[in-house]
């Protein structure tokens, strides 16, 4: 959803997080976040023709998005780190995998010192881990995927939102201004 309200590519970008949520839930759970620059494939395909045929990318396959795993981010709280990366303009978007611990909205009423939620959150009785992926363009649409942790070994199903995770998706929006 864009910053204006109005709606681009909500399937198509929802698509791209769903992607990256299989692949980085491919390596299993209790990852830190993960970062992705999000590039158009016919652009990355001129500009990097070599890197492009090695990933099965050839010029003329459109404008359907690429997501490129970058390096570990550094340890640290995340909204420090974001704040310090800017893409150049051939990166179209990014998107951010994140495990993330959830309560019920009547638990999270009892957390009133902010300070101390987190570490209440991780402790606490009701709480369900899940993992969250953020995915932003530079024209300020966003989507997001969450799927939640299963208490009994498995994974549940892929939940869908445009707003599941609002101050993310600003955050990642200013690392592409």
């Amino acid at each position: 959803m864009r910053h204006d309200g109005s709606v681009t590519e909500p399937v198509f970008l929802e698509s791209v997080a769903a992607e990256i949520e299989a692949h980085v839930g491919g390596s299993g759970w209790d990852r830190p976040p993960v970062l992705f620059a999000l590039v158009r494939a016919d652009r990355f395909a001129a500009d990097e023709p070599d890197t492009a045929a090695k990933l099965g990318l050839a010029e003329g396959v459109g404008d359907a998005l690429t997501p490129i795993e970058q390096e570990d981010l550094p340890d640290g709280p995340l909204d420090e780190t974001l704040a310090q990366i800017a893409w150049p303009d051939s990166v179209g978007g990014c998107a951010l995998s994140q495990e993330i611990v959830m309560l019920p909205p009547a638990a999270e009423a009892e957390l009133a010192d902010v300070d101390a939620a987190a570490a209440a959150a991780s402790s606490h009785p009701e709480r369900r881990e899940a993992r969250l992926v953020v995915a932003v363009l530079r024209d300020g649409s966003s989507a997001s995927v969450l799927r939640l942790r299963s208490t009994d070994g498995g994974d549940e199903a892929l939940l869908t939102g445009p707003d599941l995770a609002p101050n993310l998706a600003a955050a990642l929006l200013a690392t592409l201004e």
